[in-house]
């Protein structure tokens, strides 16, 4: 059953521009929407619209065009209906803080060509079988997927997104990353993380000699 209860719990509403969301629907077509976020680390967001809320995952990597490719996607908790338009900042100090934009968008539905009503019954049905597969109507992401829970002793919330092969599938190498906002807020975020990362590994090495080059300097003032 949908709740937005472990959602609202982590997040200070006078804080943060997040909506505080409800459960609500959209129109005749179930919507999706994946978001790229750049907080303690990069990764894309993956939102199907169920019950009211959006359906949510974390994908590390990003979704892929390439049915080869088998993108660990985490399961987290649900999100408001309203979530799938939010783009800005989580200031620090808050959940998720960093910067969210949205890298794709659209509507989706059920494998098995159902009515909207049917489509979110049987969607729900392979949810809680942990096989999910539905058609994205996206501008980046079109055509089949499914996404698969792991069944691993240990894997808790973890799923695999899988692109079917189809008309649209690709296969050559597909890194989302190549199909960014090369001047939005996350990439200059995802830069500059970068860029204090190489900073402080420099550091790093200086401080710390290697044993070899240690171990020859202390010979030589020997």
């Amino acid at each position: 059953m949908a709740t937005l209860s472990s959602y609202k719990k982590k997040r200070n509403f006078s804080s943060t521009e997040e909506p505080k969301g409800r459960l609500t629907k959209s129109g005749k077509q179930l919507k999706f929407v994946i978001q790229r976020h750049a907080a303690s680390r990069l990764h894309y967001d993956f939102r199907l619209e169920m019950e009211g809320v959006l359906k949510s995952w974390a994908v590390p990597k990003g979704p892929s065009l390439n049915p080869a490719d088998k993108r660990l996607a985490m399961m987290v908790e649900d999100h408001p209906y309203d979530y799938r338009t939010f783009e800005g900042t989580i200031p620090e100090g808050n959940y998720g803080a960093g910067e969210v934009e949205i890298w794709d968008e659209g509507t989706y539905e059920a494998l098995q060509k159902e009515s909207r009503k049917r489509d979110e019954t049987i969607l729900l049905k392979e949810l809680q079988q942990g096989s999910l597969k539905f058609i994205l109507h996206g501008k980046k992401l079109k055509g089949e997927f499914a996404l698969v829970k792991m069944k691993t002793e240990d894997a808790g919330n973890a799923w695999l997104l899988i692109k079917h092969k189809d008309e649209y599938a690709v296969t050559t190498k597909y890194d989302a990353e190549k199909f960014t906002n090369k001047t939005s807020k996350v990439t200059k975020a995802v830069k500059a993380k970068a860029a204090r990362t190489g900073v402080q590994k420099k550091q790093a090495v200086k401080k710390s000699p290697v044993p070899e080059a240690k171990a020859r300097k202390q010979f030589n003032e020997n």
